[in-house]
């Protein structure tokens, strides 16, 4: 990520340089503006061709929302737009020009008619920032600062609010709700600032702390690699609040996969305890079998709770991410 480029809306990258005038009538060379968002893996990921495609996209909610703004959701609320939901019968003082005058005409009783309130929501993003985040290649960390930042467009493009938390030692440091596509750099900024804390993370403090600032039942995206032995809890917690709950658990190709063999030693990146192992192929067949009951039971547990659970690999492009995989899980629409 990088911090707020000059300009003032999203753009692709300025093609070479443009002369301007300087003191003395001399020309001096005006540098190229920066990219939306330069990426080591693809630095065309988030050009102008990008974001037009990301704002095709809704966040699908499961059910009705209360939302505070009008916005393009459907509310649990009941008030005017063009689209009918349902009659109650006349009240004294209720608006005349609601009433359904075929109904009146056929029954001889007073009905007023009603519509689907839309509203805004927030979603809130929930961003590991445990020094376990900061393993990988790339780093679990800036995935998931990408993932946040093309699903944040696509929640701002949709006038939906967006906010983001990072969860580090035990509190979670949430940034002002954003509303609006031309926040889009604001929250690229509040993204940016996000780095791995030294020493351990409590996630389930840090996430208590987070949840108790939420205002109202929106979407929250937590983005994590569930590496704390509490992580079932987390997602208990989260589940608890009433908002829907998306689980994007992020893992590298090398917890995933490892490529280690012999005899090694294991350190845990946050308190710095070892542990001396030798990986052989039983070894390591029975850290993947591990590993897949370990996502099964976060799997079961979410589907329990009326989440989502989307378990991702840092070696997924971000475009198969956002247009094939959560499309697929019925995340993005």
């Amino acid at each position: 990520m990088t911090d707020q480029p000059r300009e003032d809306r999203p753009g692709p990258t300025a093609a070479g340089s443009a002369a301007r005038s300087a003191p003395g009538g001399a020309v001096a060379e005006r540098p190229p503006k920066p990219a939306f968002l330069p990426s080591d893996i693809d630095p065309t990921v988030f050009d102008e061709g990008f974001l037009r495609q990301l704002e095709r996209l809704l966040l699908i909610m499961k059910r009705p929302v209360r939302g505070g703004l009008k916005g393009g959701r459907r509310s649990v609320k009941r008030g005017q737009s063009v689209e009918f939901a349902d009659f109650r019968d006349y009240s004294l003082g209720d608006d005349l020009r609601l009433l359904d005058w075929n109904v009146l005409a056929r029954l001889e009783k007073l009905f007023i008619k009603l519509y689907v309130e839309e509203e805004d929501v927030t979603i809130h993003f929930l961003l590991d920032a445990s020094a376990s985040m900061a393993a990988g290649s790339p780093p679990k960390l800036l995935f998931a600062k990408r993932a946040a930042a093309a699903l944040g467009y696509i929640g701002l493009a949709s006038e939906d609010r967006v906010a983001v938390t990072a969860l580090a030692a035990r509190a979670g440091r949430r940034q002002v709700a954003l509303r609006g596509s031309g926040r889009v750099f604001r929250l690229l900024s509040a993204l940016s600032a996000i780095d791995t804390a030294d020493g351990p993370t409590d996630l389930v403090a840090s996430v208590r702390h987070a949840a108790a600032q939420l205002s109202g039942r929106g979407v929250i995206v937590l983005l994590s690699d569930l590496l704390d032995p509490a992580a079932d809890k987390v997602i208990r917690e989260l589940a608890a609040t009433g908002s829907e709950l998306i689980v994007l658990h992020v893992l590298s190709p090398d917890e995933l996969d490892p490529s280690i063999e012999g005899d090694v030693r294991l350190v845990d990146v946050e308190t710095g305890d070892g542990l001396d192992v030798t990986v052989d192929l039983a070894t390591l067949d029975d850290y993947k079998a591990r590993l897949a009951a370990w996502q099964e039971s976060f799997a079961d547990l979410a589907a329990k709770r009326g989440a989502t659970y989307v378990p991702i690999s840092t070696d997924l492009p971000l475009a198969e991410l956002v247009f094939a995989e959560l499309r697929r899980r019925r995340v993005l629409g």
